[in-house]
C-alpha cells in the first residue's frame, strides 16, 4: 500500500534551522524560552525518535511544524517546503498524530475520515477511506459513532485522520499512550509497515525501550535544546557501561579483596555486582579475579547500558549546556 504519491523526493524529509520559540510571560510569570536555536535535519524515509523530559520542548517544535505555533525566529521546512513561504505545500506533507484524544463522539470513523479529506481538499473520487479504516483496523467499526470506541481505536482513528491526504511524513506524538499491549503491538505493525514503504516517522514516546527497538535515528531535546542527534546504534554506544551480577557459592560479609581493582558491591551476602566499561575491563578478567578469591561461580547475568541509561546520563546535566548536537 502506497501511502503518498509525489514527484518531490528530497534528501531530507524535516529541516530546522535556529528553530526558537519564546512563549510571552504575565505579570507574574517571566518569559519562558521553550526552544533555543534547534538545527535539526530528520532525513527522508527515516523511523526517528525526538525524546525529551516533560516540558523540553517537544510538542512546542512538533506544534511549529504543524503551524499550530508560531516561532519566534529560525526556519523549518517540511519535504523540502519551507512552512513560512510555502505553507499549504509544507502542512499537505505532513500528518500529525496529537498526544490527546479529540475526536467528535457523534461521527462514525467513516464520517471522520470523510470529513478530514475534505478539509484537503481531496475529490471524492480520490478518497481512500475505505483503505485507510483497514490500514488502522477499523473496518468493523466503520460505520459506529466514535464515543463507542475504545481508546486503543480512537488512538487509530487518529492515525487513520493523519493518513487520509497520503502525507510523506507522519509525526506521531505520544502515540501508544493509554493503549494496551495488544493494540501497541498492532499500532507499531502498522506504522513500521508504512515506514517500509517510504513514510518518514517522526515519533516522541515516554517509552524509551519503543524508541530503541523501532528508531534508526535517535534525537534527545533538553530545556528547549538539542543535546544529541544520532543514530541509534552511536547513542547507545556512548555509555562505556556494563555490569555483571555474580551469584556464588559462599556467603560473604565484604567484596573480596581481589575485585579491588573493580568497581564492586555486595548485594546479598551471596551476590555480587559488578560495574566495568567493556571497551577496557573483559568480562574474562572479572571471571578470573572470582577465581583468584576461591569462590564458587553458581549464576552470572550481564546488563548492557540502554537507553534510559544515556537518557538520564544526557538529561539530567546542567540546563544550560551550550549548543546543538548534530
Amino acid at each position: 500500500m502506497s501511502y503518498f504519491s509525489t514527484s518531490n523526493n528530497p534528501d531530507a524529509a524535516i529541516v530546522t534551522k535556529g528553530l526558537s520559540k519564546t512563549y510571552k510571560g504575565s505579570a507574574n510569570t517571566p518569559p519562558k524560552e521553550a526552544l533555543r536555536s534547534v538545527d535539526l535535519t530528520i532525513p527522508r524515509g527515516s523511523f526517528f525518535a525526538l525524546l525529551g523530559p516533560n516540558g523540553a520542548g517537544k510538542s512546542t517544535l512538533i506544534n511549529i511544524l504543524a503551524g499550530l505555533v508560531v516561532k519566534s525566529a529560525g526556519s523549518a521546512e517540511i519535504w523540502g517546503y519551507d512552512t513560512d513561504k510555502q505553507m499549504r505545500a509544507a502542512r499537505r506533507s505532513i500528518g500529525v498524530v496529537p498526544q490527546e484524544l479529540h475526536i467528535d463522539p457523534f461521527f462514525t470513523p467513516r464520517e471522520t475520515l470523510e470529513v478530514q479529506a475534505g478539509l484537503y481538499g481531496i475529490p471524492e473520487a480520490a478518497r481512500r477511506t475505505d483503505e485507510v479504516l483497514d490500514a488502522v483496523g477499523l473496518s468493523d467499526k466503520a460505520n459506529a459513532y466514535a464515543r463507542s470506541l475504545s481508546g486503543g481505536m480512537r488512538r487509530r482513528l487518529l492515525v487513520g485522520k493523519a493518513m487520509v491526504h497520503s502525507p510523506p511524513v507522519l509525526v506521531l506524538d505520544e502515540p501508544s499512550a493509554g493503549v494496551d499491549v495488544d493494540l501497541r503491538r498492532q499500532l507499531w505493525a502498522h506504522v513500521k509497515c508504512m515506514n517500509a514503504e517510504g513514510t518518514t516517522v517522526l515519533l516522541t514516546t515516554h517509552y524509551l525501550e519503543e524508541a530503541e527497538a523501532m528508531c534508526d535515528t535517535i534525537a534527545i531535546i533538553n530545556h528547549g535544546r538539542l543535546i544529541a542527534c544520532e543514530p541509534t546504534p552511536d547513542l547507545l554506544g556512548r555509555l562505556d557501561a556494563k555490569e555483571m551480577l555474580i551469584t556464588v557459592g559462599q556467603d560473604l560479609d565484604a567484596v573480596p579483596g581481589a575485585l579491588a581493582d573493580f568497581t564492586a558491591e555486595l548485594e546479598t551476602p551471596r551476590r555480587l555486582r559488578v560495574a566495568y566499561p567493556p571497551s577496557t575491563v573483559t568480562s574474562g578478567q572479572i571471571l578470573a579475579a572470582i577465581g583468584r578469591a576461591g569462590l564458587d561461580i553458581i549464576d552470572i547475568t550481564t546488563r548492557e547500558a540502554d537507553l534510559e541509561d544515556i537518557f538520564l546520563n544526557l538529561t539530567r546535566g546542567p540546563s544550560d549546556t551550550e549548543g546543538n548536537a548534530a
